[in-house]
């Protein structure tokens, strides 16, 4: 018996990993097929990997979060307290609280100009809600979504997620990161669901202006069948006299309009998880059904906080914008000092996107050595698409003090040794 093993007992240990390692490859592909086609939003995680240099002891300088650096303003804060107070714990309907949907209404006819029926709001936990019920309601295979690139990442992540091909909408540095009404229409055909706008842009600042938005409104009248996705997010942080001019306002396409706003941006809400999408009359039922199988309907006491923040003193507001204003000044200035980059103005949003092809640095490795050697955690262009390769994305929802010593810390990164 010395040179055999009892019987039913494996003979080689390495076996014994083998059929591990086997089982654990078998257990990984069932997972659907589709979660290969998921992207990610590369800003949380580098927030993830600057928070983790933190904890080390690591002073890091955040330039990449889209996210305000001010407190939700206090009558806010209060409100949302009050409301907690006063025993708003429970589920509230899936489309939201019906005093919501009629601020949101008033709101959109004081700032858009557009009378829309309060019924057709749909509140959600963030932005993204409001853009995920789109692409799955309309993406599947076979189909086309076009989204702007750059762009936010996540417009293409769903999309392939959807089964949809996402069909890219050239945000060009030229044309002051706009697009061309005529080039979107081209690409626009049978297979065509759903066409993805965002005005004032992430990541670029860029703003399009009115005749380019009527332009795409005019041509889509020849595709009865295909929607637009209007994400409006940054609607009110613009400048130089900028307008904003909401797809809403086009009559003609405007019963195909899913509008998508929120509260994080305006009044420093971020985390309070607020959005709300306005739907056409023939979608809205179908997202509220998206929202009952997903997140059932959205916090009760920050619905009360939200109608404070539409009805209330907006000073807070405009002191945010007029902040943002001034950094923006500063950012750009300070990007343009740095050899190897050049920085338009942004027009809108919170975001300065320079050219730093002049580098002769990949924008992700810059990513990588502005947080690894100067403490600065920015992002690189092409995490917002294959056509943001060589740019990178700066916010400017920092102090001023932080903008300047941020670059000042990228700048001498870049200094030869």
């Amino acid at each position: 018996m010395g040179g055999q093993a009892p019987a039913g007992r494996i003979k080689c240990p390495a076996r014994i990993g083998k059929a591990i390692n086997q089982l654990e490859q078998e257990a990984a592909m069932t997972l659907a097929q589709r979660m290969s086609r998921l992207g990610t939003e590369t800003a949380f995680e580098v927030l993830a990997k600057a928070k983790a240099l933190e904890a080390q002891g690591r002073d890091i300088i955040h330039l990449h979060i889209g996210a305000p650096d001010f407190a939700t303003p206090d009558n806010i804060v209060e409100a949302g307290r009050r409301a907690l107070a006063d025993g708003w714990h429970k589920y509230t309907p899936a489309r939201g609280l019906p005093q919501l949907h009629e601020a949101v209404a008033a709101d959109i006819a004081r700032h858009r100009g557009v009378t829309i029926d309060p019924a057709h709001v749909l509140i959600v936990p963030g932005g993204k809600p409001t853009m995920f019920f789109a692409i799955m309601m309309l993406g599947e295979p076979g189909t086309e979504i076009l989204y702007p690139n750059p762009g936010f990442p996540i417009y293409e992540s769903v999309i392939r997620y959807s089964g949809a091909e996402a069909v890219p909408i050239r945000l060009s540095e030229a044309a002051g990161y706009s697009f061309s009404a005529d080039e979107v229409l081209a690409q626009v055909n049978e297979r065509t669901r759903l066409v993805i706008v965002n005005t004032p842009a992430n990541p670029t600042g860029g703003v399009v202006p009115r005749s380019e938005l009527q332009r795409l409104a005019d041509g889509l009248e020849a595709f009865p069948n295909v929607y637009v996705l209007a994400d409006e997010i940054y609607s009110r942080l613009l400048y130089d006299g900028e307008e904003h001019v909401s797809l809403l306002e086009f009559e003609n396409i405007r019963e195909r309009v899913i509008l998508l706003d929120g509260w994080s941006k305006t009044w420093a809400m971020t985390g309070w998880r607020l959005g709300y999408g306005v739907w056409p009359a023939e979608l809205i039922e179908h997202a509220e059904r998206l929202q009952i199988n997903s997140t059932s309907c959205t916090n009760a006491a920050g619905q009360i906080a939200a109608i404070e923040a539409m009805q209330g003193p907006q000073d807070a507001v405009d002191e945010m914008r007029a902040a943002f204003d001034e950094r923006r000044a500063i950012i750009v200035e300070e990007l343009n000092a740095i050899p190897g980059f050049t920085c338009q103005i942004p027009k809108g949003a919170f975001y300065a996107f320079p050219n730093t092809s002049g580098t002769g640095i990949s924008s992700k490795e810059l990513e990588e050595r502005f947080l690894q050697e100067a403490g600065v955690a920015c992002l690189s262009g092409a995490s917002f698409g294959a056509l943001g390769e060589g740019y990178m994305r700066f916010s400017y929802a920092n102090s001023a003090e932080n903008i300047r010593e941020g670059l000042r810390r990228v700048r001498e990164c870049l200094q030869p040794v």
